[in-house]
């Protein structure tokens, strides 16, 4: 099958969840439309990680993040046009849109080129993003509007297909995976005993992440030697995170950013929603115990009191950290544990499969 992927933005978790799509559908041909946000990553950094025999990229320049009814329509006009020109070369068996912005643009464009095996992956439900409800409800608005230009609507966990469905979307669902490998996991990289109590987050500093929120869990701990907290990753809002004792590492390669994961003693995410993170997933694969705030996506990785627990404030957060550091043994079960989680709801062999047929069906 020849597999027409449209990206914006072309980093981050969407990144990987086309990358991980690429290397385990290698029998088929994939294209891959981008957008590009060099603040955040560069498309070249990302690309080397792909395989280079299944699949091409072609830069969508006209794409941007802001929406904007000049450039969302010249970025529709070209859009249109990349795939006319595939479609005439008989290149597109199947569309799958990445995000939001990829997803409006992309149902309307497939629309007005007659294609219509299309899916939208909408990674995070963009209506969660805000905390002024007229922006919500913009986006509410636009997600209606886009599944009228048609496609399936397939979410990367039950929480967030849910919040489709109560708005009248239909949706389905196939859990994000990853790979899975024991390998992975080495003894000699775990936390050493004399260590500090390392609690690490992985992802872009911006809204959706609430980077306030991570740094005041941290605040509260800056005076005590034996904890130390390690964002790894950049973004717009990194002037939120003051707080001494965080470690702001930037962008990292894989391998890196595994290595840091499995010398830490606990995964914290603070997002106010999620669609399914790769990092945590990352995280349950190295059987790590995870302390999610509650929150769309979020709430289907953690089995509560059996991988780790969620939180909805800053004070119920630094409660369960202390619980945390004071039951070593009791970090060590909830570990195996979601390293078994990882293997039997998340595990990249069986979303790859579940989208192949998704393809076919489409």
């Amino acid at each position: 099958m020849k597999i027409v992927h449209v990206v914006e933005p072309f980093a981050s978790g969407i990144a990987a969840f086309v990358q991980s799509i690429v290397q385990n559908l290698r029998d088929d041909y994939h294209i891959i439309i981008h957008g590009e946000r060099e603040y955040v990553m560069r498309s070249t950094d990302i690309i080397k990680y792909f395989p280079e025999d299944n699949v091409q990229f072609i830069r969508w320049r006209s794409a941007q993040r802001s929406i904007s009814l000049v450039k969302d329509t010249a970025a529709l006009v070209e859009l249109c046009r990349l795939l006319r020109n595939l479609k005439a070369q008989q290149m597109v068996d199947a569309v799958h849109l990445h995000s939001s912005k990829s997803g409006f643009l992309g149902r309307l464009a497939c629309r007005m080129m007659n294609i219509t095996n299309v899916i939208y992956t909408p990674n995070g439900a963009p209506f969660l993003l805000s905390n002024i409800n007229a922006i919500n409800i913009l986006y509410k608005l636009f997600e209606k509007l886009g599944s009228s230009f048609g496609g399936k609507v397939v979410c990367s966990s039950l929480s967030e297909r849910d919040a489709y469905r109560k708005l009248g979307i239909k949706a389905m669902n196939i859990n994000n995976g990853i790979a899975v490998n024991v390998s992975r996991h080495s003894s000699n990289e775990t936390p050493a005993a004399s260590a500090k109590f390392r609690i690490i987050t992985c992802a872009r500093i911006v809204q959706q992440k609430n980077p306030a929120l991570f740094n005041a869990i941290a605040t509260y701990f800056k005076d005590f030697d034996q904890f130390e907290f390690v964002w790894v990753g950049d973004g717009e809002e990194r002037h939120l995170l003051t707080s001494p004792n965080i470690t702001i590492t930037g962008w990292l390669t894989q391998p890196e950013v595994l290595k840091l994961i499995n010398s830490s003693n606990l995964y914290l995410s603070t997002s106010q929603y999620e669609g399914l993170s790769f990092s945590v997933l990352e995280a349950l694969s190295l059987r790590k115990t995870v302390l999610l705030k509650d929150c769309i996506g979020n709430r289907d990785i953690v089995k509560k009191g059996l991988n780790g627990d969620m939180f909805t404030n800053a004070k119920e957060a630094i409660l369960k950290i202390f619980q945390f550091y004071n039951n070593p043994a009791m970090l060590r079960v909830m570990g195996e544990y979601s390293g078994w989680l990882c293997n039997e709801e998340f595990n990249v062999d069986a979303t790859c499969s579940l989208y192949r047929s998704l393809y076919q069906r489409v």
